[in-house]
């Protein structure tokens, strides 16, 4: 469904990813791991149009992306949900949902349908529609990022560190909710530091340092490496 070959960008004279080559089958729910500045977010955002690539192809379902806007992306099934979630915080539930239908703003009962599907998977989204995002708490803020992504009715979902700043109790929630979208049709490409989570819900990932793949596997694979452990699992 999607597949990146060698690819690099460059912010400047600075390489920020580094022949980076991955696939993700149609139905998968795939984790990349890595730290912090690892090139997770810059990965995420090559994928969907807002970074340059200086060399190497992306293609989705067979079709070059990697020179199209990210609205034609968005259109095409490609959706990102950023890390920090990047809501409008003045704006309410309900509105930072229509905002997240845009591309399909002139089929209404398909976004009402969609609207009422995301009030079914996070009821607290129904209960508070009217409140402005900014004074949801944290775990709300993620639902709403997530129900927002979904509005846009994405083939492929990219999740980019949805447990950041969670409590524990609210990340095994998060974690539910991201395999419930999964079974119901969704590719996910979900970027992780909490290795364990992500693991534990995929069936392969990709281990990222400076910019570069350094390590693939299945999640069985994954979880036995040493190496996986000590950096990110704690064991």
């Amino acid at each position: 469904m999607l597949k990146l070959q060698h690819i690099n960008v460059h912010y400047g004279r600075f390489q920020a990813l580094k022949n980076v080559s991955m696939e993700i089958g149609r139905g998968e729910l795939v984790t990349i791991l890595g730290a912090n500045g690892a090139g997770k977010s810059t990965l995420f955002n090559t994928i969907s149009g807002l970074n340059k690539v200086s060399e190497g192809q992306i293609l989705f379902e067979e079709t070059e992306i990697h020179n199209k806007p990210p609205y034609k992306l968005v259109r095409s099934g490609i959706v990102q949900c950023a890390e920090g979630r990047k809501l409008f915080p003045e704006m309410t539930v309900f509105e930072n949902l229509k905002m997240g239908s845009y591309s399909h703003r002139k089929k209404s009962e398909m976004v009402k349908k969609r609207l009422d599907e995301i009030y079914a998977l996070f009821p607290i989204l129904f209960e508070k529609r009217k409140n402005a995002s900014g004074s949801l708490s944290g775990g709300q803020q993620q639902m709403l990022a997530i129900g927002r992504a979904l509005m846009s009715h994405p083939k492929i979902l990219l999740l980019d560190e949805p447990s950041l700043g969670l409590a524990p109790l609210i990340v095994e929630q998060m974690f539910r909710v991201i395999q419930e979208i999964h079974k119901n049709g969704t590719t996910i490409l979900l970027a992780e530091q909490n290795a364990h989570a992500a693991l534990s819900i995929s069936s392969r990932g990709y281990v990222m340092e400076s910019g570069q793949i350094v390590m693939e596997g299945s999640k069985e694979e994954l979880f036995d490496n040493e190496e996986i452990k000590r950096a990110y699992i704690g064991a």
